[in-house]
C-alpha cells in the first residue's frame, strides 16, 4: 500500500539541522521503530514539504531530504523574543519557579484566546523574557528515515482529527496528546520537529 490522502502512515526517522560548521549535521531529534512518528496523510497534520517528500512511499521505502527553513518553520525572528511583565506569571504574589526558569516552555495565550508556547529566555525581579520563535525557526530540516507502515485510516482517527482530539502536533505538545511521538532524548518528539506544523 502507498501513501496517499487519509492513510495512516508510521515511519523511524533522524531529524537533523545545520551545525555550526559548513557541512556538518546535527541530530535533533529520532524516532525509532519501536516509538514511531504516527500521522494521518493529507489532514494537515505535518508540514506540507513533509508530506510531499513521503507520497507515494509503502511499507520499507527509505527516505533522504531536506526542507529549507522558509518551507518549515520560517526564519526566526528577533521581534517575537519579548518582554512580559513578572505579575504575568505570578500566582498569589509568587512566581512558580517549577514553570517558569530558563529555558523551559511555558504556554501563552494571545488577545483571541489562541494558546502560544513560548521558551522562557530570562527572568528577572521584574520581567520574563520569552521567545515566541518555533524552537526548529531558521533551521534546514534534513529527515532520514524509513516507512514502517501504511495502512487505511480508521474512521474513529478521522473523526478524532475533525472532533479536536488526535495528535494536534504543532500545538507544542502533541506527546500529550497521544500523535506517536517518544520524548525527544529518548527517541522521537513533536512540537518542535517531526514535521509537524
Amino acid at each position: 500500500m502507498k501513501i496517499t490522502a487519509n492513510k495512516s502512515v508510521s515511519a523511524e526517522y533522524e531529524l537533523y539541522v545545520d551545525g555550526e560548521k559548513e557541512g556538518e549535521l546535527e541530530l535533533m531529534e529520532r524516532a525509532t521503530e519501536q516509538q514511531p512518528l504516527s500521522f494521518i496523510y493529507g489532514v494537515g497534520m505535518m508540514l506540507p514539504k513533509f508530506e510531499e517528500n513521503l507520497f507515494g512511499l509503502g511499507a520499507g521505502d527509505a527516505f533522504d531530504f531536506t526542507i529549507a527553513n522558509e518551507d518549515a518553520y520560517g526564519p526566526y525572528e528577533d521581534e517575537n523574543v519579548i518582554e512580559l511583565d513578572r505579575s504575568i506569571f505570578e500566582i498569589d504574589g509568587k512566581l512558580d519557579t517549577e514553570v517558569v526558569f530558563e529555558g523551559n516552555v511555558v504556554p501563552l495565550m494571545d488577545n483571541e484566546g489562541h494558546r502560544l508556547n513560548a521558551q522562557v529566555v530570562s527572568v528577572t525581579d521584574s520581567h520574563v523574557t520569552v521567545d515566541l520563535n518555533h524552537p526548529l525557526a531558521g533551521e534546514n530540516l534534513h529527515f532520514k528515515g524509513k516507512v514502517i507502515e501504511v495502512r487505511e485510516a480508521t474512521e474513529q482517527e478521522i473523526a478524532a482529527l475533525y472532533g479536536g482530539g488526535g495528535c494536534g502536533c504543532g500545538s507544542g505538545g502533541c506527546g500529550d496528546e497521544g500523535c506517536g511521538c517518544g520524548d525527544e532524548e529518548e527517541g522521537g518528539s513533536c512540537g518542535s520537529g517531526c514535521g509537524c506544523h
